[in-house]
């Protein structure tokens, strides 16, 4: 599991701003005409027409993408009752998911009230305010009364996740682990430990789906759940058995299905084999889980197993569920979230692991074999079909359950919709994230004695990105190591002065490449006291798998010896620079930014194939413009020519590409103003999101404007055409922007020399 450190966790939350959410305007308010009609007078307008007509409180506020996440801090992940001001931080971060995977906004809020009645009315009042309510981390039993009775007064989708979302995700599973081993869920053997909110959720959406009450056995803290007991919930109960059961032991003998909902280590490996043929066990306690994954595969080869756990087959994780469930729920303006929508998520999810897997989704985990079977029973989190699967299927429930307010007619349109809501950008870098992590490489990093470099070297190995190789002064490392903290356990570091053989052998093979071009053997000596030169040997040489320097050097020089050591690769005539923009309607990639000054049309060209290629590493296909100040000739010029004709060159070459040009930059973006004045246009239908620039000043300008004022994130910049993996940091880069680049420098040593 991922290894988190306090201090990291702090600063994290800290850093100006605190905290993880922010409220951002959506219209604008820079002129005393906006302030106008933003607040008075023009604001009673809206104010009257829904004091006329209520439902216009959708149309004319944020309330039909607005959920409340309300908690009292009771039941704080495993943290307990440890009050309303404390449980903020985590519902923040349920409220980042929500915006993340959806695309709804959130407020939390965190109420300071234990007694069931005064939450209740609290939250009630709170109708007015909200399109939805996600009720998060109240203990049991009280929650089951809250919830019960917010459903009955309220006329807004509400759930509590802690209940229904591991049960929706966890039914999914078992749905298809049993179509698996070819077992009917009304025939099945169930064996609970837990007796919480999931867990009694769980049941109950397992009853809804065909489970027989009497085939389940139930256990809490204080043992089996009978017919004796005196202590519980009316719903817990409801799984009250009269089988003569008293231990766990008993209740495993011929089970088919155990769920853990409670503590790690609650279920030793030799009740495995008490348990039916091709059993089934999803071992659910996080961070670790009832039975560690590896014993209980050893104990029984034939088991189906899923865990709440990242590193293991079969993921049961709420975020496959609450965010496109209030997605749907929202976009037909349902009065609840009810059985039958809760149930149109449990088959949808179902039936989509069924559907052959994306590609952009095996490359995200690196595994071409994700179908359908034991080790897939659920899709993965990152998966893009996500939303337009749940969420479409959970509208579409309530319309016909009559609880939708909101009837979606066109769900072709739809879809579409959703998909601009959730824009690709926000899982871009979460793939090539998971890609790497799936098979990391040994990154060698030049600059090895640079607080952020060790900072983000600590950070890649506690997360399994990569593995770092730092070139630096041992003594100057140790230092910074002190006196922040580090822990570089598991890192290799290298002082390439004290490497005299090793200089000595890389100078020797440095002089063989390039004795024809200036370099003497004293030459090569010289040369590699310098870390750039170590570095690109040790790639060359194949005891590295990327390198990555530039982040105290400009670009000019740090490139040079990759140049010199590693080369372009095969068939290709120059190196390009591209920056991916990361903004709310999507990903956006500029080239070329850092490498050719003043390229030519014909080397224009060579960076067009190559942006394209990088473009698709990212899982996007390109629509690209090639830019000017001139739209189609309107304006002449040496740069407008060298621009259309790059575009007329580049077509003859990649037929198949999606381009344009010559064209202004807000034409290129802007699809209605190209289908309004250039209809002719291939990139009328939806826009380019690649930009040609034709020189590395424009580029340039271009993305660093972006980068300081214009509110979207950079990554990069991503070397494209070198024959071995080689990128150079911006100057000055961040912690983030360098554990970004190494995420996909390993990608790209795991994938390189791809043809064009």
């Amino acid at each position: 599991m991922l290894k988190i450190n306090k201090e990291d966790a702090l600063n994290y939350h800290s850093q100006n701003p605190a905290g993880k959410i922010e409220v951002v305007p959506t219209k604008p308010v820079s002129t005393q005409l906006d302030l106008a009609l933003a607040y008075s007078p023009g604001v009673a307008e809206p104010c009257k027409a829904i004091a006329a007509n209520k439902d216009d409180v959708y149309k004319y506020t944020a309330k039909g993408n607005l959920v409340g996440v309300i908690s009292n801090g009771t039941a704080v992940l495993g943290l307990g009752n440890i009050g309303p001001d404390a449980s903020k931080p985590v519902m923040e971060g349920k409220g980042v998911l929500f915006k993340k995977f959806a695309g709804i906004d959130c407020f939390d809020i965190e109420i300071d009230a234990t007694d069931p009645d005064e939450f209740i009315r609290i939250v009630k009042s709170l109708e007015p305010t909200f399109g939805g309510i996600n009720l998060e981390d109240i203990k049991a039993p009280e929650c089951f009364r809250i919830e019960t009775a917010l459903r009955e007064q309220m006329n807004i989708p509400l759930m509590h996740d802690d209940q229904h979302g591991t049960a929706i995700i966890s039914s999914a599973a078992l749905l298809n682990a049993l179509e698996i081993v070819e077992k009917n869920i009304d025939a099945v053997k169930v064996v609970v430990s837990g007796a919480g909110a999931a867990a009694i959720s769980c049941l109950r959406l397992y009853v809804e789906l065909g489970l027989k009450i009497e085939n389940v056995v139930v256990f809490d803290k204080d043992g089996v759940i009978n017919q004796h007991r005196t202590d519980l919930a009316p719903l817990q109960m409801q799984f009250a058995t009269d089988r003569a059961v008293t231990t766990l032991a008993e209740a495993m003998e011929g089970a088919d299905v155990f769920v853990g909902l409670s503590a790690a280590n609650v279920l030793p490996a030799e009740l495995l084999l008490r348990m039916a043929d091709n059993p089934i066990v999803f071992a659910l306690a996080n961070p670790d889980p009832e039975i560690v994954y590896e014993v209980a595969m050893a104990t029984r080869p034939d088991l189906i197993m899923a865990t709440g756990r990242s590193d293991h087959p079969n993921q049961v994780n709420n975020v496959l569920g609450f965010p496109y469930i209030f997605r749907g729920a929202l976009d037909v303006r349902a009065t609840e979230i009810n059985e039958a929508m809760k149930l149109a998520a449990v088959k949808a999810l179902a039936e989509l692991a069924k559907d052959p897997v994306p590609d952009m989704v095996n490359k995200a985990y690196s595994d071409n074999t994700l179908a359908f079977g034991r080790n897939y029973l659920i899709p993965k989190p990152l998966d893009p079909r996500l939303i337009t699967t749940i969420s479409p299927a959970v509208a579409q429930a309530a319309i016909e359950s009559g609880v939708a307010r909101q009837v979606i007619t066109d769900w072709a349109a739809y879809e579409d919709e959703l998909r601009s809501r959730l824009g690709v950008n926000q899982k871009l870098m979460n793939r090539i994230t998971s890609a790497a992590k799936s098979n990391p490489k040994r990154v060698v990093f030049a600059e090895g004695d640079n607080y952020k470099i060790l900072k983000a070297a600590q950070i890649l190995r506690d997360e399994g990105i990569a593995h770092p190789i730092l070139l630096g002064n041992q003594e100057k490392i140790n230092t910074i190591v002190r006196a922040n903290s580090l822990d570089l356990e598991g890192c290799t570091i290298i002082d390439i002065l004290q490497e005299n053989e090793k200089r000595e052998e890389y100078a020797e093979l440095l002089y063989q490449k390039r004795q024809r071009r200036g370099i003497t053997r004293y030459e090569g000596r010289r040369l590699l006291r310098e870390r750039n030169y170590y570095g690109s040997m040790m790639l060359e040489t194949g005891e590295a798998d990327a390198f990555i320097t530039g982040l105290s050097k400009d670009y000019g020089k740090s490139i040079i010896p990759s140049l010199q050591v590693i080369g372009v690769e095969e068939g290709v005539h120059r190196v390009a620079g591209m920056y991916i923009i990361q903004h709310k309607k999507g990903p956006y990639f500029f080239a070329d930014t850092t490498v050719n000054i003043d390229p030519t049309a014909e080397e224009m060209v060579d960076i067009i194939g190559l942006t394209a290629r990088g473009v698709r590493f990212f899982d996007t296909e390109p629509r690209i413009a090639v830019l000017s100040y001139s739209n189609f000739g309107s304006n002449p010029g040496a740069l407008p020519d060298k621009a259309r004709r790059a575009t007329e060159l580049a077509k003859k070459r990649y037929p198949d590409l999606l381009l344009d040009g010559e064209m202004q930059a807000n034409t290129a973006l802007n699809p209605q103003l190209l289908r309004e004045h250039y209809p002719f246009s291939e990139l009328a239908e939806k826009g380019a999101n690649t930009l040609i620039f034709p020189n590395v000043a424009t580029g340039n300008i271009a993305y660093k404007v972006l980068q300081e004022i214009g509110g979207a994130e950079v990554i990069g910049p991503v070397l494209m055409g070198m024959r071995k993996p080689v990128h150079i940091l911006q100057l000055g880069a961040s912690v983030r922007e360098i554990v970004n680049m190494a995420a996909i420098a390993v990608v790209d040593a795991q994938t390189y020399n791809k043809p064009l």
